[in-house]
């Protein structure tokens, strides 16, 4: 009789099994395939926006315009204060609720801050834009609140992969970014599903994966490795400084600029000013051309302290979009630059700028590494797996994202349940 119940309870279980990862097989493919979709037009959008702007430069010159603009739109959808990637974050920590119409305005909006010169990245619009259409799938599909924070990150996860086109490092972010020290695992089918098809999707529709090349690689040797060292050190204090400028910047705005629109226009106006001082538009957009310059060893010894203060200037005035590819930019560039100063490869340098700011304003080093090796292959993995592990010590309980919540302490084994500083 007993062996019967074993039976009976280990069918169970398969059962249950085989119905969970059908469920989720079935829906993250959905979500796969429909935030691929709006990704890949996103994506194809940006591209058609950043060319023009960069065929006609005067549009910056309409940035304030651009500004009010956004301003306007929020504050009929009474989205004055915004809280962007944080608010994806805080849904999944079920403190907030991802409204469906957050889609269309970070699209538009996102759009509009690229057309028009502001100092934005794409990532930190995808994973809103895909957080919301997934979050909207999850209602509709009737799923309880904790299936649901499961289908934010798993929209995340494929807009993430389709425009950028590191699927694997996209899967792992979303689980990552929302709880530091802890990995949520129960979204590991439904972002791994998703994030492969939306990046295929992509693909397929003529949506190319960023991918660079290293230039010249050494040896991996005591001399090396101290070098990558005392540089990870160094981006670990500029990802801090990144994160500072960023935050207190907006708390002065918000401070003494309470007027959304003069805000917006003042800033739109300094921007205009250093671009025309500059004579460059190096640091207008996301910064893709000045990271494929940073890697082929070519950087203007200033351009990292520049396009921090371009991003904090765009993004905490009210445009739109990530601070993700600005972040890669500036340690790019800065890599760049130390790699030239100290003697070491500057495209090797760039790289590992690269990814070691990226882990540390975010906080994520297995997003870190695996984007690493989607980026610039096996190669310098050593490299990258020292950059990396040592930023993620060394930038402390500092993140982007005030939503961001520290679990377990970067330096004890111990439970802290904190917020990130800003």
């Amino acid at each position: 009789m007993r062996q019967k119940e074993m039976i009976k309870f280990y069918f169970r279980r398969i059962c249950h099994n085989i119905r969970t990862f059908l469920k989720w097989g079935i829906f993250s493919s959905v979500t796969g395939l429909i935030v691929g979709a709006f990704s890949t037009l996103f994506a194809e959008c940006l591209i058609f926006v950043t060319d023009f702007r960069e065929e006609n430069p005067w549009m910056i010159l309409l940035l304030p315009f651009a500004g009010l603009f956004i301003v306007f739109l929020y504050g009929i959808f009474r989205y004055k204060n915004d809280k962007g990637t944080n608010l994806v974050l805080s849904t999944i920590h079920a403190e907030t609720e991802l409204p469906f119409r957050m889609a269309p305005l970070i699209f538009i909006s996102t759009l509009i801050t690229h057309l028009f010169g502001g100092s934005a990245g794409r990532e930190g619009a995808a994973l809103q834009l895909g957080g919301s259409i997934g979050n909207q799938l999850g209602r509709w599909f009737r799923f309880d609140e904790k299936d649901r924070h499961i289908v934010v990150m798993c929209g995340m996860s494929a807009a993430f992969s389709a425009i950028f086109g590191t699927p694997i490092a996209a899967a792992v972010f979303a689980m990552e970014v929302v709880s530091v020290g802890v990995m949520y695992y129960a979204a590991l089918v439904p972002c791994v599903f998703a994030a492969l098809i939306a990046s295929k999707f992509a693909i397929n529709m003529g949506i190319n994966p960023d991918s660079f090349e290293i230039l010249w690689l050494p040896q991996f040797h005591l001399i090396p490795s101290v070098k990558i060292i005392v540089l990870a050190l160094c981006c670990a204090a500029l990802s801090v400084i990144f994160c500072i400028v960023l935050h207190s910047l907006g708390d002065l705005y918000r401070d003494k600029l309470k007027n959304p629109y003069i805000r917006i226009v003042f800033s739109s106006l300094i921007i205009i000013v250093l671009t025309i001082l500059l004579h460059t538009d190096d640091y207008m957009g996301a910064g893709i051309p000045l990271i494929e310059k940073a890697i082929g060893g070519e950087v203007r010894p200033t351009a990292f302290i520049w396009k921090i203060l371009f991003t904090a200037l765009t993004l905490e005035a009210g445009f739109k979009g990530g601070e993700i590819v600005p972040s890669f930019c500036v340690g790019a560039t800065f890599g760049c630059l130390f790699g030239h100063m100290i003697g070491l490869s500057p495209s090797l340098c760039a790289a590992v700028g690269m990814v070691s700011v990226f882990c540390g304003v975010t906080n994520c080093p297995i997003s870190a590494l695996l984007i690493s090796f989607e980026l610039f292959g096996y190669e310098a993995v050593p490299y990258f797996m020292i950059a990396i592990s040592v930023s993620y010590l060394m930038s402390g309980y500092y993140g982007l994202y005030h939503d961001q919540t520290i679990v377990y302490s970067k330096y004890k084994t111990e439970y802290i349940n904190r917020k990130t500083r800003d």
